[in-house]
């Protein structure tokens, strides 16, 4: 496997123990605004995908990231797995040629408009798109400074994403399973904003780890003063 190819599955399999650890968390929060099978399910998915990219071979980047999609997809029950799954595996095609900073971006362009397409979603439908969406807008703004590293990068995304969540806790879902629960589901962060959350962080403790460098999630440039 190349360089980016290992990256990426050392990335898929801490991302995924630290998800299935966090699995009490997530079904607990599921409980409150929606029927408690949330963090279940993506332990059940979360497994298999670990036993696949452990003993499967991989042409590269792009290949991990589809396996992992369509496993998901096998594997998860209800409507998350083919929401992450499918927005994975229409967005892997980015990272064909390597892992960059142009890629990322490209990659999380390409996520975050398949989850709003395939999940119907826009800004304030208390859904994980509320999360992913400020860290994609994030990284793009990093994108346009010139003296932005890898880990600030990331850290931009943790921020934003950190910020996402928190918009979705007084919000009364509009889609989901969660929608039927009324004005239950305000005063909670949507589950699966704080499973993207997770998986922001866990990625920014590797590159932290990749690049000897320690930055705490913060914005970019102006982003602060905006937020």
């Amino acid at each position: 496997m190349t360089d980016d190819t290992t990256l990426v599955v050392e990335a898929v399999e801490r991302v995924a123990d630290r998800l299935v650890a966090a699995e009490p968390t997530l079904t607990e929060l599921d409980s409150q605004i929606g029927d408690a099978d949330f963090g279940v399910n993506l332990r059940r998915g979360l497994t298999a995908v670990t036993e696949t990219v452990k003993t499967d071979e991989f042409n590269g980047p792009d290949d991990v990231l589809d396996t992992v999609g369509r496993t998901l997809i096998s594997e998860m029950a209800g409507s998350s797995g083919i929401l992450f799954g499918k927005s994975l595996m229409e967005a892997s095609d980015t990272v064909t040629d390597g892992i960059d900073y142009e890629a990322i971006v490209a990659f999380a362009v390409a996520y975050s408009d398949n989850v709003a397409t395939q999940g119907d979603v826009t800004l304030g439908s208390k859904t994980m798109f509320d999360a992913i969406r400020p860290a994609v807008y994030a990284l793009k703004r990093g994108q346009e400074l010139d003296d932005v590293t890898p880990t600030q990068a990331s850290a931009h995304a943790v921020k934003a994403c950190e910020y996402g969540v928190g918009f979705t806790i007084p919000l009364r879902a509009k889609k989901g399973r969660a929608s039927y629960t009324e004005w239950r589901s305000v005063g909670y962060p949507d589950p699966g904003a704080v499973a993207v959350l997770l998986i922001l962080r866990e990625i920014h403790d590797l590159v932290e780890q990749e690049h000897d460098e320690t930055v705490e999630p913060s914005l970019p440039g102006d982003l602060d003063d905006v937020l």
